[in-house]
């Protein structure tokens, strides 16, 4: 399997979410470098693929989290749904890793149903709450000021992580 190029059609239109999501799809392309480049079930094979299974999963959390509270600022009509395909996701991902601490070479079937998943839900779901998200935003403000919508946001959000 290839890496995951980066095309415009996985752009939602809200910057800090796609460079969120190019984040993860970078952390895509460390496994399947790691799949070419260790044998199956080899100790480095697996504390590579340890690694990045470990950063990627609190990544993803973390923007799942974020996201969420987006959509919910945004009263986003179908975030409850939303919430339950991220909700399902991780307890999908959380079984692989599971598999994996059990000694299990889980790496090429995690990649291709991380890989489908993932360009699925940015191109479907993501791109569905798109609009909502932006139109409760002040997009003539420049949201990357300390005044910001994003960083207002980024501080709420992260303030109740304490």
């Amino acid at each position: 399997m290839e890496n995951i190029a980066w095309s415009p059609d996985l752009n939602i239109g809200i910057e800090v979410i796609d460079n969120q999501h190019r984040r993860i799809v970078n952390m895509l392309n460390q496994l399947n470098d790691v799949r070419r480049a260790h044998q199956p079930g080899t100790d480095a094979r697996m504390g590579a693929v340890g690694d990045v299974i470990a950063e990627l999963v609190d990544y993803t959390l973390s923007h799942f989290a974020f996201e969420e509270s987006l959509m919910e600022d945004a009263s986003y009509q179908f975030y409850r749904a939303h919430k339950r395909v991220h909700d399902l996701f991780v307890k999908r991902v959380g079984e692989y890793q599971f598999r994996f601490q059990g000694g299990e070479d889980i790496t090429d079937e995690l990649h291709a149903m991380l890989s489908r998943w993932l360009v699925n839900h940015i191109r479907n779901d993501d791109a569905a709450y798109g609009p909502s998200i932006k139109a409760s935003m002040d997009v003539d403000v420049d949201y990357r000021r300390p005044d910001g919508w994003v960083s207002r946001s980024l501080k709420r959000f992260f303030k109740e992580l304490r």
